[in-house]
């Protein structure tokens, strides 16, 4: 699947894009919101499962409108737990960690971030979990999933499109990377990814990628880490990261990754 084959929907907000699997559809809801979300619908004979959650209140009232004929098995709840106006009557599916991430953790530092820059726009509640998931394969609305479990959450295979669902990638916007180490893991699954062949790698906050892009971004990360070893503060660093990716965005990564690399 060519990550730039699809049908493009315009809502009033945000933009939906559909992939066409034949008997699977990936839909790919880029909600233009402030921190430019991404929802993704996997949908199966009328019926379909949600990989994370909008979480501006408009968002969330345009999405529900785009899924009235659509029956919604379940969402899965990993990185953003944030949103929970969003269709409360259905199942939530997340790992133990990303419930504690959500409630307790970095997430909930996030949300408590954005609450305070976003305001009442922001829908700062959060998904209650129904269904607490284990890492492995599970099956939702006769969709099957891997899950694997991360540092903070977990990450979502869906074998019958061939895809994978992190957090983060961007090939051409800057990450957080907390240090080096932080990068050689990074780097550690970019390259899983290529050597299992997905055809789209989606993420949080960025449209459907493709194994270039990892490629790409593996490049970039281990740059990252020659830069640092040759500059003596984060402001060098900056600096030169800016002068080598002058058409990337994120900056306000690039200063949270300056601070790791040189805390």
């Amino acid at each position: 699947m060519n990550k730039n084959t699809f049908e493009t929907v315009k809502l009033t907000k945000g933009v939906m894009n559909i992939y066409n699997f034949g008997n699977v559809k990936l839909h790919a809801y880029k909600t233009n919101d402030f921190i430019d979300d991404e929802v993704f619908i996997v949908e199966k004979n009328g019926k379909a499962v949600i990989i994370e959650s909008p979480c501006f209140f408009d968002n969330n009232k345009e999405l529900a409108e785009y899924l009235k004929n659509v029956k919604v098995e379940g969402m899965l709840v990993a990185y953003h737990g944030a949103g929970a106006s969003f269709l409360p009557d259905v199942p939530k599916y997340a790992t133990q960690n990303a419930v504690d991430y959500s409630k307790n953790g970095g997430g909930k530092a996030l949300i408590d971030n954005f609450t305070g820059a976003f305001g009442e726009v922001f829908d700062s509640s959060i998904h209650e979990i129904t269904n607490v998931i284990e890492a492995g394969k599970i099956t939702i609305g006769s969709i099957d999933f891997i899950i694997k479990q991360t540092g903070e959450a977990f990450d979502v295979v869906i074998p019958e499109i061939n895809a994978v669902y992190t957090h983060m990638l961007g090939h051409d916007c800057h990450s957080i990377v907390a240090g080096a180490g932080h990068a050689d893991a990074m780097i550690a699954e970019l390259r899983s990814y290529i050597e299992k062949g997905y055809a789209l790698i989606l993420t949080s906050h960025y449209t459907p990628e493709d194994l270039k892009d990892a490629q790409t971004k593996i490049d970039y990360l281990e740059n990252l880490k020659k830069i640092a070893a040759n500059v003596k503060n984060a402001d060098e660093f900056k600096t030169e990261v800016g002068r080598q990716y002058p058409q990337y965005s994120g900056h306000n990564y690039l200063d949270m990754t300056a601070g790791f690399f040189f805390s």
